[in-house]
């Protein structure tokens, strides 16, 4: 028996977590973040105070982490038994996530830990090469982003509801850096997929943009 898969991409700070995750829930399928794979592993490196230019030293680093997630009404993200969900969305984590997730030999032991994700009744895979690499045959995909000004809006309320202290013009240029240094990475760059369904959530509401992805499946 096939079992399905509906990949979500796109850039950071395009709403692909809370759209999956409500999508996942509402389907009953497994649910995965790529995006906290990596971000787990750049918490362990910076823990272990890893040379973040020792390719192989992280690649070992990402084989050796036991990681576990629980999705309910939020993810919470436990790795090595202890819960680092609240280290997720730091910016500092964010930019090493991004620079280590550019080395194939960290892509390659991380991949095999994704697929295994792939379980009964289905699942929903978000991240940024989910339905180019790591799920490349899935029946379903979807390419979600937004402006670059729109997601440092919403990355800036976020930081602020947090208390916080965060500059929008800044975390815009992040965001627009992040996106180049994403899309012109040699391993597995940041791109649409030729069957995947293209949308832009600038001018979406979250339940909007849940209700377009859930028509791809139950029609």
């Amino acid at each position: 028996m096939t079992i399905p898969v509906l990949t979500i991409d796109g850039p950071s700070g395009a709403g692909k977590g809370t759209v999956s995750r409500a999508v996942a829930k509402k389907l009953g399928w497994n649910y995965l973040d790529s995006g906290s794979i990596y971000r787990s592993l750049a918490i362990s490196a910076m823990d272990k105070q890893a040379d973040l230019a020792d390719k192989a030293a992280i690649a070992q680093i990402a084989q050796e982490m036991q990681l576990a997630f629980e999705c309910n009404d939020s993810l919470t993200v436990k790795l090595d038994g202890v819960d680092i969900t609240h280290r997720l969305p730091s910016e500092e984590t964010g930019a090493v996530a991004s620079t280590i997730a550019a080395y194939p030999e960290v892509r390659a032991v991380l991949l095999q830990k994704q697929k295994d994700f792939r379980r009964l009744p289905g699942l929903v895979a978000d991240g940024r090469d989910m339905g180019t690499v790591v799920f490349s045959e899935a029946p379903f995909k979807v390419f979600l982003t937004a402006s670059a000004e729109e997601r440092g809006k919403r990355r800036f309320k976020q930081l602020k509801e947090k208390g916080i202290d965060a500059n929008l013009d800044q975390i815009t240029r992040e965001i627009e850096l992040r996106d180049r240094r994403d899309s012109e990475r040699k391993a597995a760059p940041l791109s649409i997929a030729e069957d995947a369904l293209y949308l832009d959530s600038s001018a979406l509401s979250i339940d909007e943009v849940i209700n377009k992805v859930l028509a791809l499946i139950i029609k």
